[in-house]
Parts: C-alpha cells; structure tokens; sequence
C-alpha cells in the first residue's frame, strides 16, 4: 500500500487531503511544517509527498530540496499544492526537483486523478538507457549516475530525462516525445519544463554531454 505525506500548515487541508487519500485506500501521514514533515517522511519513507508552497519557517520549495537531498528519498515524487502565481510556482518547483503541481482551491477528483498518474508512472520502467562510455554511467535500478566513478543522486526526472536521451546517443529527440515519455500525457508542462531540468543536469554531468539542437529538442553526445 502507497503511502503518502502531506505537509501543510492549514490543518483543514490536511483533513480533506487525508479523508479522501485514505478513501482511495492509501496511508496517510500528516504534519503541520516542514521540518516535521521531512522527519515523517524519514521515517515512514514515502511514494509520495504532497507539499504545500506557503508555509511558515521552512516554505515548500525549501522543504523540496531537502528531501531531494536525504538519502532514501532522492526519488520520492513530490506535488505542490500552490496558491502563487504559476509562473513563479512552476520555475521555483522544478529548480527543487517538483513532479508535479495542484492549484488551490482543491477539488478532491482532480487531486485523486493526478495523483493516480503520478503512481503510474512511477513504477513505469519503459526507459531502457544504453551504456554511455566510461566517464559516465547509469544504474536504472538504483536510479544513480557515476561521473568518473562517484555517485550521483538525481531527481526523478531529471534521471528520466538523461536516461532517455543516453538511451539513442547522437539521436535527436524532438520536444513533445521528450515530454511524453517524462512526463506523461496527463500532466501538462511546457517547453521550458525541458529547458530548466536540462540546465540542471548540465551543472551536474558537465556541459559536454547534452547538446541542444536549436527547434527541435535535445540529443545526448556519447563521450570516447
């Protein structure tokens, strides 16, 4: 059985959240802040969490990188629930390794609906990445990358997204087959959803690995 946390100040939230996620038949665990929140989920190790955005002391984004960065829980999907503006809620999130986003007020349909997609996916394995030289190299099943021999820990997508690309080195992957395979057909994201987790997987692998070819997409350059 999934089980999922829910950090979020507003204890309302957190009742409708949890009454209709326990409904669905999944555990639940809640916490009124981010620093408890963080503890649950080390405890209790998670599918999935749902964070919110606004919080006091730690904000959600704040509470997102620090999960990114707990061992055991570097590939825990997260959600948002945000009230901000979508612009600045969508660019700050996928910066702190976000899976996806629920705009406030919460309507209990949708929240299941999306979350049912995320869970589908997750144990999706349809990403089948070739070897990819000796400077680098993919672990699938542990969701590591070694650069040179260190590990490195990555968030979901962006581990999905260099799969992918590793997959058919020196192929060139358009924008919307990107999106599909990442990200699914059920959450819609846009071009720039790309754009930010390949910039951050340049800052980790190095600038040499992902190529961009301008108006189409994306290819990965297999190193000698």
């Amino acid at each position: 059985m999934d089980k999922i946390v829910i950090i979020d100040d507003e204890e309302d939230i957190r009742d409708i959240l949890s009454y209709n996620l326990v409904k669905e038949g999944f555990t639940v665990f809640s916490a009124p802040n981010g620093k408890e929140g963080i503890q649950i989920c080390k405890d209790e190790l998670p599918s999935l969490v749902i964070l919110d955005v606004m919080m006091p002391g730690m904000d959600g984004v704040e509470v997102c990188e620090a999960l990114r960065k707990t061992p055991g829980l570097e590939q825990v999907l997260i959600c948002f629930l945000t009230a901000r503006g979508e612009d600045y809620s969508q660019i700050a999130g996928l910066d702190a390794g976000a899976d996806d986003y629920i705009s406030k007020p919460i309507k209990p349909r949708v929240l299941i609906s999306r979350i049912n997609a995320l869970m589908r996916r997750k144990d999706a394995a349809t990403i089948k990445p070739a070897a990819i030289g000796n400077e680098l190299i993919i672990d699938r099943e542990k969701y590591l990358i070694y650069k040179d021999g260190n590990a490195i820990h990555l968030p979901k997508k962006e581990f999905e997204l260099l799969a992918l690309l590793a997959s058919r080195p020196d192929v060139v992957f358009e924008r919307d087959y990107i999106l599909e395979k990442v990200w699914g057909t059920d959450i819609v994201v846009g071009d720039r959803t790309i754009d930010v987790h390949v910039r951050k997987l340049r800052e980790k692998i190095g600038d040499n690995h992902i190529q961009t070819v301008k108006g189409i997409g994306y290819k990965f350059k297999q190193q000698d």
